[in-house]
């Protein structure tokens, strides 16, 4: 198996430092594209499918994590995720998040040392050992432990660092005059540009505000994130459907859309 890596990282100079080091920790693995922001990185990766993705938090355009969301998102579902190191300044208090969420991550600057680690561990990864002849209970998939992984981080990047209090009421404009819309009555947001659409039963209003910084003042268990666009109200969820290939789709009871759940947060459905 041909093994395959793409670096994002705004600095080229960062970039290319982590591209010569890998050469030495890992030779058989090829970096196959660099990636200066992180819509290049979602598309970059989209294109080649690398084995490895090495995303920089802090990026123009979407940061790491939401472009490692967006990348597997819309990963062919016949091809194994990729597996993803984190590359971040955060000091040791954020660093704790990452381990607590068992993902992989790099500080910078990059050790040499730290980045053989990292490689070791990855190749353990691709190259599990067998299981036993008695083993009564299957390991889960790697697939399942970074989708995991990644929605505990996306979790965690969304929190507030206090407790606010959440949201009630929204104040939506309308021509000159400001309509006030309880947040029971919202059915699911979804994102639209710099703009997050409201949908309730019978209306829509649309508000200058982003995805990220709503839920931060949203219930989060009354208010399910299935995609990276869209946030949605589990009460008014009628139906799970799951088709042939595993993608879940939400009918709603009061609206006629039905809602793609992405595979990050597919497995919310598996009850019902």
């Amino acid at each position: 198996m041909t093994l395959t890596a793409l670096i994002a990282e705004d600095e080229p100079l960062l970039a290319r430092a982590l591209q010569t080091e890998l050469a030495r920790a890992w030779p058989e693995l090829r970096v196959v594209a660099l990636a200066q922001d992180g819509d290049e990185a979602v598309s970059l990766a989209l294109q080649h499918q690398p084995t490895v993705l090495w995303l920089d938090i802090r990026m123009p355009g979407r940061d790491g994590l939401e472009a490692a969301q967006a990348i597997i998102e819309e990963w062919p579902s016949d091809r194994p995720l990729p597996l993803i190191v984190f590359v971040t300044a955060y000091d040791h208090y954020a660093l704790q998040a990452f381990e607590r969420a068992a993902a992989d991550y790099l500080l910078k600057p990059v050790q040499p040392e730290r980045l053989k680690a990292c490689c070791e561990r990855l190749q353990a990864r691709l190259n599990p050992p067998a299981p036993a002849p008695s083993s009564a209970v299957a390991e889960p998939h790697e697939d399942a432990h970074l989708l995991a992984r990644l929605r505990a981080l996306l979790s965690t990047s969304a929190a507030p660092s206090a407790s606010p209090e959440r949201l009630q009421v929204l104040q939506v404009s309308q021509g000159a005059n400001i309509s006030l819309v309880p947040v029971d009555e919202v059915i699911y947001f979804e994102a639209a540009d710099k703009y997050v659409r409201v949908l309730t039963a019978d209306k829509e209003h649309l508000i200058r505000l982003s995805l990220r910084e709503l839920m931060g003042q949203l219930d989060p268990q009354q208010f399910w994130q299935i995609h990276r666009g869209t946030v949605v109200q589990w009460r008014e969820v009628a139906q799970a459907l799951r088709d042939e290939t595993g993608k879940v789709t939400l009918t709603l009871r009061q609206r006629p859309e039905r809602l793609a759940v992405s595979r990050i947060y597919a497995s919310r459905f598996k009850a019902l």
